[in-house]
């Protein structure tokens, strides 16, 4: 029987444990000129910041505030540091370094889960993130999204799928936990192409999966091509990907965790899909999905 998300953490810590997001000022090689300007087509990082991630805080002080933020609802947990905004392994180790050990410093910080790039791993960054999980629990969460070429150029990805699958390797022969990222829906993707995506990843050492559907943001690049009729995206019902989902469930082994199939953006910002779900009636959806298999 798969495990969710909740009891991967529990077998790994004593008590409730939380993620905090961290926005530590870091900028992305596909912004920045390093790789490519303009980032992906799809992507505005305000859709996922919560409130008391502010990168005019230091790292301690948004961890408090986050810390503060659940309290209210759960007196008594512990917390993962989770360096969420852009890329997160971009810059020089020792200012990683020194970012990393301001977070471990917060009282209650357990552990560290690190957002990246497959692209932003060079050779001192893996060394210093095996170091860290010689010292704590780590999760490096890597942004793949799919396994095409061809759709990782069409979304100006500026990666492609070898330099995916060559870092999802090196991280696990260095002992580091690894999560991955992938978008269902991405431009010119099928369902059969998406399917592919998740066996391939699959067959890679990888711990833990986070599935989006791909949601069209104002103000985006993808925002636009779509609004102007240049690209087409599935335009899936809830049921319809809920039932996507419970397919692609049954391809993964089992000792894959899978922590999400739905994110979520501010209404405000968010074009399409509508779907007005909360991840608990989503949950449900699939749940009711399964059974139908």
């Amino acid at each position: 029987m798969r495990k969710g998300y909740s009891e991967f953490l529990a077998e790994r810590f004593d008590g409730k444990v939380q993620k905090i997001a961290v926005n530590a000022g870091f900028s992305c090689p596909n912004r920045d000129g390093t790789v490519g300007r303009g980032g992906c087509t799809y992507c505005t990082n305000e859709a996922f910041n919560p409130r008391y991630c502010d990168a005019r805080l230091t790292v301690a002080e948004q961890l408090e505030r986050g810390k503060a933020f659940f309290a209210r609802k759960y007196p008594s947990m512990n917390y993962l540091a989770y360096f969420q905004a852009y890329s997160n392994t971009h810059a020089c180790v020792d200012r990683l370094r020194e970012l990393y050990n301001e977070a471990l410093a917060v009282d209650g910080v357990v552990g560290i889960v690190i957002a990246t790039r497959p692209d932003c791993l060079g050779d001192e960054v893996v060394e210093l993130l095996s170091e860290l999980a010689a010292r704590t629990r780590l999760i490096v969460e890597l942004g793949v999204e799919t396994m095409h070429d061809v759709t990782l150029r069409k979304v100006n990805r500026c990666h492609d799928w070898t330099t995916a699958r060559n870092a999802i390797v090196c991280l696990a022969e260095h002992g580091i936990a690894v999560g991955v990222h992938l978008i269902l829906g991405l431009p010119g993707e099928d369902e059969s192409m998406m399917e592919r995506t998740v066996r391939t990843v699959a067959a890679l050492p990888v711990t833990v999966l986070k599935f989006h559907q791909m949601q069209v943001l104002k103000g985006t690049r993808l925002a636009r091509q779509w609004q102007a009729g240049e690209v087409e995206l599935m335009q899936w019902t809830a049921q319809e990907y809920a039932s996507l989902c419970a397919r692609l469930l049954r391809l993964l082994p089992s000792h894959v965790v899978v922590e999400r199939f739905v994110s979520q953006s501010p209404p405000s910002m968010l074009l399409s899909p509508r779907w007005n779900l909360k991840p608990g009636e989503f949950a449900q959806l699939l749940e009711s999905k399964m059974n139908e298999l």
